[in-house]
């Protein structure tokens, strides 16, 4: 429940990062400088819902689930795991159709 509390409160401070830098970025233009910087406040909290995004998924992610041939083997059987092709056949019939006619 914590993962998914920190994952909503990471998307609502990116959208309000992101809004603030639209607003900060017209405002810049509409005074005729559109080529300043963006606050130290919205750049830390752009960080700050990275982070708290990062900690939101780790607590949100599934269980590990063990990676090992036991553990494979505790869940099918021997005639799953052995079952092979029986029969194939690798040729075609491009040595008939790409052959050189025979001459006369």
């Amino acid at each position: 429940m914590l993962g998914v509390v920190l994952l909503f409160l990471a998307t609502a401070a990116v959208l309000h990062a992101a809004f603030s830098t639209y607003e900060h970025l017209s405002h810049l233009k509409a005074i005729g400088r559109p080529e300043g910087s963006l606050p130290f406040d919205i750049v830390v909290e752009a960080v700050v819902a990275l982070a708290l995004g990062i900690i939101g998924a780790s607590l949100n992610a599934p269980t590990l689930k063990e990676i090992s041939w036991s553990a494979e083997m505790r869940k099918r059987s021997i005639d799953e795991m052995d079952s092979r092709l029986g029969f194939a056949s690798y040729v075609n019939r491009g040595n008939s159709l790409f052959a050189k006619p025979p001459t006369l």
